[in-house]
């Protein structure tokens, strides 16, 4: 199984600069916090230490995961994709079938998803039943609230 998570441009250079940020504006700030706390006296009865030393670590293992994240990132190239069948970074309109509502989806990996902004994971339920689906096809998908009947209008990037 392979851990590769596929990025736009932007996505992976936000990614790269939020890293960037832990490593030195976060970092400096959690030795800050040690340092403060250790001079408060014994380390032995500090919470103030063992709780700066807690968010060290936390931080320690999101720099960690980013980097993972980082190694295993693919850019994803749109000018060879084609708009035949619905993929990652796929920009999707489709038609509620029981509502009559249009709505647009644009397909970005599980790090790029915000609802708010039309962009959904391939990972979720939504995604994963829309993938692959050519225009005029309807996707069937299994929701938390029932089935979801979504006609695919028109696909482009």
């Amino acid at each position: 199984m392979s851990d590769a998570q596929y990025f736009t441009h932007d996505g992976l250079e936000n990614l790269k600069k939020e890293l960037t940020n832990l490593k030195v504006h976060a970092r400096a700030d959690a030795s800050r916090a040690i340092a403060e706390a250790r001079d408060k006296g014994d380390l032995s009865e500090n919470a103030e230490y063992d709780a700066a030393k807690d968010a060290q670590g936390l931080l320690e293992a999101k720099i960690s995961q980013l980097e993972t994240i980082l190694a295993n990132a693919r850019l994803i190239d749109t000018t060879k994709m084609d708009t035949d069948k619905i993929m990652i970074l796929s920009k999707v309109k489709v038609l509620n079938v029981k509502t009559k509502q249009n709505q647009e989806f644009t397909l970005v990996s599980e790090k790029e998803a915000d609802l708010k902004s039309g962009k959904i994971s391939v990972g979720s339920p939504i995604g994963k039943g829309l993938l692959g689906k050519a225009k005029g096809e309807t996707a069937e998908i299994d929701i938390p609230a029932g089935k979801l009947q979504l006609k695919v209008l028109d696909i482009s990037f």
